[in-house]
């Protein structure tokens, strides 16, 4: 589970907690959580936290996982919640693999390595605590409550926190809060607490529980990374001490703390902020790309799930819809076409072959895969204000001048039943590709298509493009002949896929398989993949 506390809660004030299943994948389903402070005299409510907990179902008696229902989103914010969820569970899976990239990168090794004077030394801030499992801290089935041991992993994170700063520490952010296994009444909960790094305003404490009963041995089941603040009396940061690492293990968690702070603020910058406030084109680097591409796909998809669209046109069967937001104007057009999902999405996402449909498209480079699904492009297309608009959305306008994008391209297969395939594009920057003299360089928000099989092995496809705010005051101006622009294209895309229908080579009919195999496989394996990757993993 993973949490973020904005503001802290004091006696006396109501909560309000809220949860409720966002999507059932095979075995395992994720569980949306907010809490909401509500002051009773002013009729004041605020959010304090919210988080995402994973769920695994138990095996029966017959050794077999209880197979989970789907659930079906019925308001706009339920099918955001519904789609995004596949990629968040995706990032999860990765996590550890982000860590490992990072420490294996030789600048990040040197990066905060120096001794700093004065530093406090972290055995001072080792915090061991004994609990003893009643019946009053166990459910139904006499497992501990997940809550009673969060409580207690606070409890010590909070005192090893102190030891460090010497005051009264805030609660910020629970990280990667994993339950590797359960405890029963009866068992004695071990719990250790230290400080694994402390920045200039911040600092991470890392707890492990341990379980045990009588003279058994210790089980690990249990294991979270809390950052912590100290705030004065104006509520701002305070300077804390820096912190001198244990030997060896002390010298692994100082490194991997380090690590994991990045990977926050970038998830922070890219995923936690609004749309409107991510820059246009973000450096992509080895920490920040799987955000990069989690952001990419959930922009695409809450685009997709508004339901305020508005029908402007339609034409030989394409439809072209508008919605207005604030500074932003987006654009879906969409057609059903006699293609199967599956053929559709391998010829859209692949953006080379979009020179053979798509006039704008005058140039487009493989520039190299990020991943198995994600890969980075180079286009060249006519600038706005030059032969019509530009597919992908442009930041610059001049006249007979080319524009050329970095562009980040995420495909998704479906994840389950009902699910469309996803081919979502933004705009990236890389500093082995500077803008070019003589061409101007664009950027795309949020862009890309999805393909969602219907019947007798047709396909509705739906085309999205978010117009920046500079490139609004064109659009704006001529909806007309960006209908007939949009359209057109379109009617051409039609006719590529078309065209294209039957010539299926042979990988792609082995991958079509391979992907119906690995949408049963993935979901029955989703769990034993979880528990490898935690068990893998060291506090």
């Amino acid at each position: 589970m993973d949490g973020l506390y904005r503001l802290s809660l004091r006696v006396g004030q109501v909560v309000n907690i809220k949860a409720k299943v966002n999507r059932a994948f095979n075995t395992s389903m994720e569980v949306g959580i907010v809490v909401i402070c509500e002051d009773l005299f002013t009729d004041r409510h605020w959010r304090v936290c919210n988080a995402c907990a994973t769920f695994v179902t138990q095996r029966t008696h017959t050794g077999n996982k209880v197979q989970l229902k789907p659930i079906t989103p019925q308001s706009q914010r339920e099918q955001v919640q519904y789609s995004v969820a596949a990629e968040r569970r995706r990032v999860r899976m990765v996590h550890d693999d982000i860590i490992k990239d990072l420490l294996s990168d030789r600048s990040f090794q040197q990066a905060d390595s120096l001794a700093v004077d004065n530093a406090v030394a972290a055995e001072r801030t080792k915090v061991e605590s004994v609990e003893l499992v009643l019946p009053p801290h166990a459910n139904h089935q006499v497992n501990t409550f997940g809550g009673q041991i969060m409580a207690w992993m606070v409890n010590v994170a909070t005192i090893a926190a102190s030891r460090l700063c010497q005051a009264h520490p805030t609660l910020r952010t629970i990280d990667m809060f994993t339950f590797r296994g359960p405890s029963q009444v009866g068992d004695r909960l071990l719990l250790r607490a230290i400080v694994n790094n402390a920045f200039k305003n911040s600092m991470e404490v890392g707890v492990r529980a341990e379980a045990y009963h009588g003279e058994g041995p210790n089980r690990h089941i249990n294991s979270a990374f809390m950052t912590f603040e100290v705030l004065d009396a104006n509520g701002t940061p305070c300077t804390l001490p820096r912190i001198r690492p244990e030997p060896l293990e002390g010298s692994r968690r100082f490194q991997e703390a380090i690590a994991r702070k990045k990977i926050r603020l970038d998830r922070k910058y890219i995923i936690s902020c609004k749309q409107s406030e991510v820059p246009l084109s973000v450096p992509l680097d080895p920490r920040n790309q799987v955000y990069l591409t989690y952001n990419n796909v959930s922009a695409l998809k809450m685009l997709a799930a508004r339901n305020n669209w508005l029908l402007n046109s339609e034409k030989d069967k394409v439809r072209l819809y508008t919605l207005e937001q604030k500074s932003t104007l987006s654009i879906r057009v969409e057609a059903e076409v006699d293609v199967p999902a599956h053929r559709a999405f391998s010829l859209l996402a692949e953006l080379r072959n979009r020179t053979a449909w798509d006039t704008h498209y005058q140039e487009c480079e493989l520039i190299r895969p990020v991943d198995d699904d994600d890969f980075l492009y180079r286009v060249v297309t006519p600038s706005v204000g030059h032969g019509g608009i530009a597919v992908p959305g442009s930041a610059n306008q001049g006249g007979g001048i080319l524009q050329d994008f970095i562009l980040l391209a995420s495909r998704r297969r479906p994840c389950g039943s009902g699910d469309p395939y996803v081919i979502a594009l933004r705009s990236v920057s890389l500093p082995t590709h500077p803008p070019t003299e003589g061409i101007n360089r664009g950027a795309v928000l949020c862009a890309g298509f999805t393909i969602l099989e219907t019947r007798n092995n047709t396909s509705l496809i739906s085309y999205y493009n978010q117009a920046s705010p500079e490139v609004l005051p064109y659009i704006s101006t001529d909806i007309a002949g960006l209908s007939s622009s949009f359209c057109h294209t379109f009617f051409s895309c039609s006719q590529y896929l078309a065209r294209n229908r039957l010539q299926s080579t042979d990988k792609e009919q082995t991958n079509q398989s391979m992907d119906r195999d690995r949408e049963v496989a993935t979901s029955e394996s989703v769990t034993d993949s979880l528990a490898s990757s935690l068990n893998s993993t060291q506090l």
